[in-house]
């Protein structure tokens, strides 16, 4: 658990870090020791965002400490890599910050002294950190081990994270906060209205379910999350190519992110109503998988034919975003690894949003910048509509268009969100392609900081 290597003071010797950036650099050198300053300037050091110098030690230790190169005060990631390139010890912040950097120095240590070990050991050197003085505790203690959640369960591969394990994971988190939980499995979707939900999971081995967990006070202002959990998708009849299936154990990277940011919330005891939905999924191949132009009933009553049978996540959410707008929530958030669209217009580094609710997208984006978690405004763009027109059904769930991808997936959910409620959908990528400072390659949570803290600033008056 990356939070044990945030470490009490005790006032045993630790190796000092004195985070430098281009502009403060010279008085740094200025500061240090003739041999020490020499030293520095010798390797050219720069002090770029995430690079470490080891600098000489005394008769007490080779390591005499470290300069880390940081940008501003949001950084989170500079320390993330710290805690990845410095050789096994412990250590010390040598700088007065304030809380809000403090804290964003020990959560990116911790994230960064991250590793998936299910399957083998962490090999990396033990690097601690003292708590930095100020830093808020609760608020990193639940961050980081909101983000090792998230990225465990997407990390999972399908054999071991299904459909029946990440119910169980959600059931655990709620057995661990005292919420609300229940489940309903296989041919219970149809006994009670998810019909959409059911078709798509219908032909996997393990039965499609909804996932349903509600906590706090039934009076305080309801915060509902909705994610895709799809645990593998084959494409289904319209079958992926093998590079294109590659990385579908990620596909529930939508359920991980809400379950990792319901955890925020229960840890730091928002006052608030969450209620969590989930679709937890496979889209398989077999006889009873439905096929393209198929017409399917959903939940709220609306028909879709079946332009592509890829296009599943968006009729799981369907139904689950139905069910949520029926307790008219204060906030509505879903998350979905939903289109290669959204990362052909963003990247795989930026979440993108959509909302009809200015306030919403203006605050979202603001916390994004904030705790360096970036999320960019998407346009729900009304003309695109008839591009998911059917002519045998009320809505396509593809349409014949090869343009505008993400855009029409987010108008087609929005069909199915009341007008009114302040709702926003992110499509996300929920995968690190390639490791960078704190950041491994592999699951992430995307747009989870950003969202705890536009609720927190909502609903705590935070």
């Amino acid at each position: 658990m990356p939070l044990e290597y945030l470490i009490e003071d005790d006032g045993a010797p630790a190796i000092p870090l004195i985070p430098v950036d281009p502009g403060t650099l010279a008085a740094v050198i200025e500061e240090l020791p003739a041999g020490t300053a020499g030293w520095v300037k010798a390797t050219g050091y720069a002090a770029k965002p995430s690079a470490v110098l080891l600098l000489p030690g005394s008769g007490q230790g080779p390591v005499g400490g470290a300069l880390v190169g940081v940008e501003g005060d949001t950084d989170i990631w500079s320390w993330g890599g710290a805690a990845q390139a410095l050789p096994a010890g412990n250590y010390r912040i040598q700088a007065d910050l304030s809380a809000a950097v403090a804290s964003r120095a020990a959560l990116g240590w911790a994230l960064g002294s991250y590793a998936f070990t299910r399957y083998r050991n962490n090999e990396q050197p033990r690097r601690s950190l003292v708590w930095p003085a100020g830093a808020d505790r609760i608020y990193v203690a639940a961050a980081a081990s909101a983000t090792v959640l998230v990225r465990d369960l997407i990390n999972t591969p399908a054999a071991d994270m299904g459909p029946a394990d990440l119910a169980q994971a959600a059931q655990q988190l709620a057995q661990e906060f005292g919420a609300d939980f229940s489940v309903t499995v296989g041919d219970e979707l149809l006994e009670r209205n998810y019909p959409a939900i059911h078709a798509v999971g219908r032909a996997a081995a393990v039965a499609p379910r909804l996932v349903d967990m509600s906590w706090g006070n039934p009076n305080h202002p309801r915060v509902t999350l909705v994610g895709k959990g799809v645990c593998f998708d084959t494409g289904g009849l319209d079958l992926k190519p093998s590079r294109g299936m590659a990385l579908m154990k990620k596909d529930m990277g939508g359920a991980a992110t809400v379950l990792g940011l319901a955890r925020m919330i229960m840890m730091t005891g928002l006052p608030v109503r969450l209620r969590l939905l989930a679709p937890a999924v496979e889209n398989s191949v077999s006889g009873n998988a439905m096929r393209p132009r198929d017409v399917l009933w959903t939940r709220k009553g609306l028909t879709v034919e079946i332009g592509n049978t890829d296009a599943e996540g968006r009729l799981v959410l369907a139904d689950a975003l139905t069910e949520a707008v029926a307790d008219k929530p204060d906030l509505l958030l879903d998350f979905a690894t939903l289109t290669g669209a959204a990362r052909s217009a963003v990247g795989t580094g930026i979440a993108a949003m959509f909302t009809p609710d200015d306030s919403l997208a203006e605050d979202l984006y603001r916390h994004g910048v904030a705790e360096d978690d970036p999320v960019w405004r998407m346009p729900l763009w009304k003309p695109y509509r008839p591009m998911i027109d059917s002519k045998v059904a009320d809505i396509n769930n593809a349409g014949d268009s090869p343009y505008a991808g993400a855009i029409t997936a987010a108008l087609f959910l929005a069909e199915f969100v009341d007008k009114g409620v302040s709702w926003a959908h992110f499509d996300i990528m929920a995968w690190n392609p390639a490791a960078r400072p704190g950041r491994p390659e592999g699951g992430e949570a995307m747009a989870m900081r950003a969202a705890f803290a536009a609720i927190q600033e909502r609903f705590a008056g935070a």
